[in-house]
């Protein structure tokens, strides 16, 4: 990977915020990095090499760096959420069982043997695409609060369940793994918790603060790194040890500064390179030999929008249904693991993708139709 290379994919990557200007389409930005990275990469004009090591392990990077950024986006120190918790289970509890069922459907259908890992994406949820499109349309209300509890375990539960199911023969090596992780993010959390009740936290930060010395980010990338060593080593994906030690950041309260920090160096550079990476390793040429997976595509979406808006039997909302079907981070994370591990057939990374984009575009239509129908804040 050379300076030119990186001076390509950065300014690539500005094809993000491009697509994503008009407010009123609810367009999020990978979308646009995606498409780069397929235009560039080895669908289009080859001139970005996914499976370069360095491209590769920056992109690893920002692979666990995005998922640590949804972590922390999940409520889980909103008092108000709580309240809304039991309607919020049982929404996704119901989501999930018809996943089940539509999910084993449809890979019987499409004879692809990765049911499971169907009915996962069809279930999930992404907090990072829906918590924007609720603050952004200012929506409100008991409904609301039940989707962001719905949202939040469905998003996490995915995570968690991820690992288990892209590669069943290695379920339970990846089961303890996850364990492995999950009990090291779990100490992260006490550890993170004494720091700030010993104010030991705060006189860092006033110090960091005034000499500019960052030290709440450095500690956190620290963390991450250690947290994704020990899942490489476990061997499961760096996916869960970042989303796991952004929800124990979230449960402390992840300081404003370190938000900020975490912000520019994520958005500005490291999630933008893994989008266009991604995007690269996408081969979309793989739909001219495999056309059936265009309609793969289409109904693993239309099935995640199908469970999710039939939650309309349990008073949910339409708009907020098809909201709540809105999937980024699960799809990619499948993509990246499935096909690190050579798992997945080809041409179906692009109908894992095909299917998330198919989500968005109705989360789109909710968002527009709830602004009108639903409470605002």
């Amino acid at each position: 990977m050379t300076l030119q290379t990186l001076t390509l994919i950065t300014v690539l990557a500005l094809a993000g915020p491009w697509l994503a200007w008009r407010q009123s389409w609810h367009l999020p930005v990978i979308l646009g990095e995606l498409l780069a990275g397929i235009t560039f990469g080895t669908t289009g004009f080859g001139l970005l090499h996914p499976e370069d090591p360095t491209f590769s392990f920056i992109a690893d990077v920002g692979f666990a760096v995005v998922m640590f950024v949804a972590g922390t986006h999940v409520p889980v120190r909103d008092a108000s959420i709580r309240s809304a918790l039991g309607r919020g289970v049982l929404r996704a509890l119901v989501v999930g069982v018809l996943a089940m069922i539509l999910g084993q459907s449809i890979a019987a259908w499409f004879g692809t043997g990765h049911g499971l890992l169907y009915a996962v994406l069809i279930a999930s949820s992404s907090a990072a695409i829906v918590l924007p499109i609720i603050d952004s349309q200012g929506l409100g209300g008991k409904p609301v609060l039940e989707l962001t509890a719905q949202v939040a375990i469905a998003d996490a539960a995915a995570v968690v369940a991820l690992p288990l199911v892209i590669d069943p023969g290695n379920a339970g090596r990846a089961a303890i793994g996850a364990v492995l992780v999950a009990a090291a993010a779990v100490a992260v959390y006490f550890f993170l918790r004494w720091l700030e009740d010993s104010g030991i936290r705060h006189r860092l930060h006033k110090v960091s603060e005034d000499r500019q010395f960052a030290l709440e980010l450095r500690v956190s990338l620290a963390l991450l790194f250690a947290l994704g060593a020990l899942a490489t080593r476990s061997h499961v994906s760096i996916m869960l040890a970042g989303f796991a030690l952004g929800l124990a950041v979230a449960a402390i309260g992840e300081p404003r500064r370190v938000a900020k920090q975490l912000f520019a160096i994520s958005d500005g550079f490291l999630a933008p390179l893994f989008f266009v990476w991604l995007g690269a390793r996408l081969n979309l040429r793989e739909f001219g030999d495999h056309v059936s997976l265009i309609l793969l595509g289409v109904a693993l979406g239309a099935g995640a929008v199908l469970t999710h808006t039939l939650m309309r039997f349990l008073g949910q909302p339409i708009p907020l249904g098809a909201i709540a079907s809105a999937q980024i981070g699960v799809p990619v994370a499948a993509i990246t693991v499935g096909t690190q591990l050579h798992v997945l057939k080809p041409g179906e990374p692009a109908a894992l993708m095909l299917g998330a984009v198919v989500t968005i575009a109705a989360a789109a239509w909710g968002a527009r139709s709830a602004a009108e129908s639903v409470p605002h804040n």
